[in-house]
């Protein structure tokens, strides 16, 4: 709703007022900055030039000072970057609230604070307290919960700002509707090659996923386009500015490809906070499975099942499934009670290890240990006993351990073991199973059990610094990769977000993500996402009709563009050439979304000399938008302005395939043209 013009020239002079602030603020900020770097250089300068005249007591409150003051600077430094990010905009949103004391609080909302002279607030933080009123309340009644308690009042007024390059450009009040004119606004922006904050449009469903501090795990079923990935983006920035030690580097991102973490690259820095360190599960494999050359990527493994290359399916599903899990345990529980020497030895020619006092420490002094791990505190445990505390000859004693076990620290002949017991499900000759052992790039189906084994025989890795772990597209995971993930983050909370109906496995399906609350070591709260900002009412309803869903609401209002289908071709690059060169007339970015490799290749060779467009392939990093050809499989996660959809005739989508079409339509913002 439009002001009063008394009202916008009234906002006019509080902008210029906040950037003349900003400016001072920002002038005096940025000498500070450089003298206190300039003083810090050369008090380490003295401190080393010096260090000889310190005792150890001096030389260690000084070096606490000093780390203390590099955190005083950096800190100061952090903040001079984040008001420069917002002197061009210093804000975005206000709210007038009346608390139960009739106290008037105008409150204006920015990406970071601002104080004046007198110490007053002049911009808030948009993760404070009292900003949670703008996302969560109508005009009306409202309470908000900070450090000291619980706040009621009334909220008189919401107001959002359009300002660009410090100009007031436009000024709305609005209510809760999601309707409003601010966030139709932005959801009809045509889409960039990076994602954006959205702290201007974020949604009362989304702001209880921000800013949910009482819950350790939160598992996010969020149908194609509520925002998930941006909500755990946002949730982020939040959880750093109000978690005592908490930083960038204590959170770590799964993305579920290196094109994604490259698309999502921006929005923490433009919320005025550092990247978080990011990997992908693929990663993990790679760095623990040192036994292959290669680990298959999950591309490439669900890759495998849409191109046909999949002779045995029920062996995959078999490997994938929750089944599995009580079988591989059972095996390798068998395997460890039935470990043990089978002959005492002697070291040297007078030092005399007894095998039944071994089997012994083995099997109850060390039980808490993994399999081989037992080992190495025995062969310590040895060579401090017969050599008076020494460890020199731990190696020794390892060497005659190993020579006298009947186990070996062969995991790819444990691995094989498996299929060949009786507590593996599906039978198998010897050269089925050497057919999947014997190679030199593990697959992904096999790559997991084997971490997995690897991690109870040998140890988890302990990622004690990780405290929060996001994982995005959690409906890909199978529930052996966070029973992983859970051993190797033992101190982390958890942010799990997905989508079961774009599950693209074709071997493990999740019927809710609830599921997971069974996996978690902590209690977990089960949040759904039911309104989607991404695609137009026009492509909800076709995508709607793939899945027979019924619950999907669209935000965009209907831009009276249909689904557009391409049945029979006589001139399929003409057609192409057509289609693409009208979307383009219109739009930013295009993505041809193929069913598979091959026919991503085929188009890309198809129009690639009369277009400057783009291949994404598996190991593509950076995503150009403006064109693009593009699996469907590695479209997850992406958005784009139009889409065509590409498959062969003789390649259609089958029924069991239904997820994946649903992800490659969903992809499209606002327009969807379906060829074949």
């Amino acid at each position: 709703m439009a002001i009063t013009k008394e009202e916008y020239e009234k906002e006019e002079k509080i902008l210029t007022k906040v950037r003349k602030l900003l400016g001072e603020t920002l002038e005096d900020l940025g000498g500070d900055v450089f003298q206190d770097e300039e003083d810090l250089t050369e008090f380490k300068k003295m401190l080393w030039e010096n260090a000889s005249s310190f005792d150890k007591g001096e030389m260690s409150q000084v070096m606490a000072a000093t780390s203390q003051e590099a955190e005083r600077v950096l800190q100061k430094r952090q903040y001079f970057k984040r008001l420069n990010q917002i002197k061009n905009k210093p804000y975005f949103a206000s709210i007038v609230f009346k608390d139960e004391y009739n106290k008037i609080w105008n409150i204006y909302i920015s990406l970071t604070y601002l104080k004046d002279d007198n110490f007053n607030n002049i911009l808030y933080d948009w993760r404070s307290p009292i900003c949670s009123l703008f996302y969560d309340y109508e005009v009306g009644p409202c309470s908000y919960t900070a450090p000291g308690g619980e706040y009621k009042g009334e909220l008189k007024r919401k107001r959002q700002y359009k300002i660009e390059n410090g100009k007031l450009l436009g000024v709305f009040d609005n209510s809760l509707n999601i309707d409003d004119e601010v966030l139709q606004d932005v959801l009809a922006q045509e889409s960039s090659d990076k994602m954006k904050n959205v702290v201007n449009t974020i949604q009362q469903e989304q702001n209880q996923v921000i800013r949910n501090l009482e819950d350790h795990n939160l598992i996010v079923q969020g149908i194609a386009g509520s925002g998930k990935t941006t909500v755990a983006l946002h949730r982020i920035a939040f959880l750093l500015y109000r978690l005592k030690n908490l930083s960038s580097n204590n959170i770590l991102i799964f993305s579920p490809n290196p094109i994604f973490t490259e698309y999502i690259s921006d929005v923490l820095p433009s919320l005025g906070e550092d990247n978080t360190l990011q990997t992908t599960f693929n990663d993990y494999l790679s760095f623990s499975i040192t036994e292959y050359k290669e680990v298959e990527p999950f591309t490439d493994f669900v890759a495998r099942y849409y191109t046909y290359q999949v002779p045995n399916i029920d062996l995959i599903k078999y490997k994938q499934s929750d089944e599995i899990i009580k079988d591989f345990d059972k095996y390798l529980e068998n395997y460890i009670s039935n470990a043990k020497f089978i002959e005492s030895f002697y070291e040297g020619e007078i030092h005399y290890v007894d095998k039944d006092e071994l089997n012994d420490l083995l099997h109850h002094k060390y039980d808490r240990l993994p399999l081989f791990e037992r080992v190495e505190e025995l062969a310590k445990r040895l060579s401090s006993q017969f050599y008076e505390g020494s460890g020199k000859k731990n190696g020794t004693f390892r060497k005659l351990l190993k020579e006298h076990a009947n186990f070996k620290r062969d995991f790819k002949e444990i691995y094989r073991g498996f299929y060949l017991s009786p507590y593996c499900k599906i039978s198998l000759t010897e050269r089925e199973i050497d057919k999947f052992i014997k190679r030199k790039i593990i697959y992904y189906e096999d790559a997991l059990l084997f971490s997995y084994m690897k991690g109870i025989l040998d140890g988890f890795p302990y990622e004690g610094q990780i405290k929060q772990v996001v994982i995005d597209e959690a409906q890909d995971y199978n529930k052996l990769q966070y029973i992983i993930i859970s051993k190797i983050f033992q101190k982390a909370d958890f942010t799990i977000l997905g989508d079961v109906n774009q599950n693209i496995n074709p071997y493990y399906h999740y019927e809710s993500l609830e599921e997971l609350k069974l996996v978690l070591k902590n209690e977990s709260k089960y949040i759904e996402l039911l309104k989607t900002y991404r695609s137009s009412p026009e492509i909800i309803e076709y995508t709607n009709k793939i899945l027979n869903l019924n619950h999907v609401n669209a935000i965009r209002k209907d831009n009276n563009k249909p689904v557009i289908f391409r049945r029979h071709l006589d001139n399929l690059k003409e057609q192409l050439l057509t289609d693409i060169n009208t979307l383009k007339s219109t739009y930013s970015s295009v993505a041809i979304i193929t069913k598979d490799d091959r026919e991503a290749e085929k188009i890309y060779s198809l129009i690639k000399d009369n277009l400057d467009i783009s291949y994404i392939q598996l190991n593509t990093k950076i995503l150009r938008r403006d064109l693009i050809v593009v699996p469907a499989y590695l479209a997850k996660g992406l958005e784009f302005d139009s889409v065509i959809l590409y498959n062969d005739r003789e390649n259609s989508y089958k029924s069991n395939e239904r997820n994946l079409l649903y992800v490659a339509c969903t992809r499209a913002q606002h327009e969807l043209y379906i060829y074949n």
